[in-house]
């Protein structure tokens, strides 16, 4: 994947060469990411797929249940902490699947609309589909002591973990462009850090990448208890592991 390029601020022209290697960096990337996200998606059933279409903004409802059975949008909808925690939780985390679907997807689009390239993993379909069907073909496989079933689902692990850490690379651009926000406010390597350190990211992730659609869209501001009060750890600005634990206020 893709990474972020620091902005120079030598008042010198990069080499040519350097710019093409770039720009055909980023074209190979985009391509890659657009033909994954375009072959798992002919592996979807119909039905599914034109429940999941991406919509323009504003086509749900703001209510908590239309939010949380709503299609991708574009720009995203805002799941702020408290909505994904209740769509998860009584579902056994089945909902947060379908978060993490939608929130690929909505910044697959996004990206492809307003940048005509992508970074992402392949959008919702190229990032949980290959985890969804390696789980469903590799566990099988394993019960019946096949070895190459820990491989297929040692490969998809792989695969889920490795797009969680990109998500937080592009949360980590989209947040520092605005200036509400005007940092990234993520470590996107505590993703590889046992739980419950890795929940600790991918709460503030859930938090920040809806405070930005909410700013994209210029809805006002809407309190998050959890966010911010209960545990305000996940809505702090950046900080480090050290002060993580020295910080017992935070949690």
């Amino acid at each position: 994947f893709a990474s972020p390029q620091s902005v120079s601020k030598s008042s010198s022209a990069p080499p040519v060469e350097e710019v093409n290697a770039d720009s055909d960096e980023a074209d190979f990337v985009s391509d890659f990411c657009q033909g994954t996200n375009e072959f798992w998606k002919k592996l979807v059933i119909k039905p599914v797929k034109d429940y999941v279409q991406i919509q323009p903004a504003g086509t749900a409802d703001r209510d908590p249940l239309s939010k949380l059975t709503a299609a991708p949008e574009v720009p995203g909808i805002p799941r702020p902490v408290w909505l994904t925690i209740l769509g998860s939780v009584p579902t056994a985390l089945g909902w947060y699947g379908y978060y993490k679907f939608s929130v690929e997807e909505e910044l697959f689009q996004y990206e492809l609309q307003t940048e005509g390239k992508v970074t992402g993993c392949g959008g919702g379909y190229g990032t949980l589909f290959p985890f969804v069907f390696g789980v469903i073909i590799g566990f099988p496989l394993k019960l019946l002591d096949i070895e190459i079933g820990d491989t297929i689902v040692e490969a998809a692990a792989f695969w889920i973990l490795l797009g969680q850490v990109n998500l937080y690379r592009r949360v980590n651009e989209l947040c520092s462009e605005v200036e509400e926000i005007g940092e990234e406010p993520l470590h996107a390597w505590w993703a590889l850090l046992p739980p419950p350190l890795d929940v600790v990211v991918g709460l503030r992730q859930v938090h920040f990448l809806s405070e930005y659609w909410r700013i994209a869209r210029e809805e006002p501001p809407e309190k998050d208890v959890i966010a911010q009060e209960l545990f305000p750890f996940i809505s702090a600005p950046r900080f480090t592991l050290k002060k993580f634990f020295r910080t017992p206020s935070m949690w």
